[in-house]
């Protein structure tokens, strides 16, 4: 589970690239480094694309004409084999921000002209030199948010701007220990047996100390925010978020990874299940099943589990509830 050089340098040539690209020159940049039938799945409203022109026309281009001045800050970076295909593919993954000054419109946002952050996590499948799979997954509510337009109402938890982890090591531009990788997937796993059950018949805060650290930092995605430690978890999310879902399907994940003491997966969708009302202020789906496309990046603290980064696309959860909130946003923008 080691031996990622060369993965790692196309992802970081493409970032490299990606700094100084413009909305008039993206595609060619991104076409330098992509397959030409890349696989690229976005959060809400730009979803699954093929190709570095449909990437760069949905994505790349409206953002690098809103937001000048981009930097990418990374908080984390790894690479692995992927658990899901028989640790066969290798992805590399990062996470942070990306930081510019907010200069005009983007999707019905109205601009700040002030620095603003666009949470975000990256998972890039590099094969023979070239990236052919991506997710992208981003946190638009926060940019909402920072921008002075919620469309969620009060969080359970806490808006932040997200830090990276304690330990501050989390860009492994050297390949990692293999030992130290399998630690961590070992962990995620067996937080994902627990989890998977919704209920071993002990409270909850017993069950997540089982593979979580008592002062675990779970850092969720803007409408629920985050929380600290066991038992705010609890409160302030996983409990809520239990009593409002039921039905829940088993997790399905298209890649799942570790590298030193991080790890991650996504899915597409990671689960489905009933909401029975309350989340995110929403009513109750009437039967019908809801879906989660979510990001988990870890920290892994000695055998437990210490860092979450969660991002879950709540623009498509919402469009599944019969919301969609880039177009009432655009309506009370006249």
């Amino acid at each position: 589970m080691s031996g990622f050089q060369a993965e790692k340098a196309v992802v970081l040539a493409q970032y490299e690239a990606l700094s100084g690209a413009t909305s008039e020159d993206v595609g060619g940049v991104l076409a330098a480094r992509v397959a030409e039938a890349w696989d690229w799945r976005g959060v809400h409203p730009f979803n699954a694309q093929t190709g570095a022109a449909a990437v760069a026309d949905t994505f790349w281009e409206p953002f690098l004409a809103a937001f000048s001045q981009v930097q990418r800050r990374q908080d984390i970076f790894f690479a692995g084999l992927n658990e899901m295909d028989g640790f066969k593919g290798v992805w590399v993954v990062s996470m942070g921000h990306l930081m510019g000054l907010f200069d005009a419109p983007w999707l019905g946002i109205r601009p700040t002209r002030k620095m603003a952050f666009l949470r975000y996590a990256e998972f890039n499948r590099v094969e023979d030199g070239r990236i052919v799979e991506t997710a992208f997954f981003c946190d638009m509510p926060h940019l909402m948010t920072q921008a002075g337009q919620s469309p969620f109402p009060p969080a359970t938890a806490q808006h932040l701007v997200q830090p990276g982890p304690i330990s501050h090591d989390g860009l492994l531009f050297d390949d990692a220990p293999a030992a130290e990788g399998e630690a961590t997937l070992a962990a995620i796993n067996a937080m994902i047996g627990d989890l998977g059950t919704w209920g071993l018949g002990i409270p909850l805060e017993e069950e997540l100390a089982r593979t979580w650290h008592d002062d675990m930092i779970w850092w969720g995605p803007e409408g629920i925010g985050a929380t600290y430690t066991i038992e705010r978890y609890a409160k302030q999310h996983s409990g809520p978020f239990r009593d409002a879902f039921k039905e829940r399907t088993k997790t399905g994940h298209l890649a799942r990874l570790s590298e030193g003491h991080f790890g991650g997966f996504f899915g597409w969708p990671n689960f489905r299940a009933m909401h029975e009302g309350g989340f995110m202020g929403m009513p109750s789906s009437q039967g019908k099943p809801t879906e989660f496309r979510v990001v988990d990046i870890y920290l892994r603290r000695d055998d437990k589990l210490a860092e979450n980064w969660v991002f879950i696309d709540m623009l498509h959860w919402m469009m599944g509830q019969g919301v969609d909130v880039l177009e009432r946003l655009a309506k009370q923008q006249g």
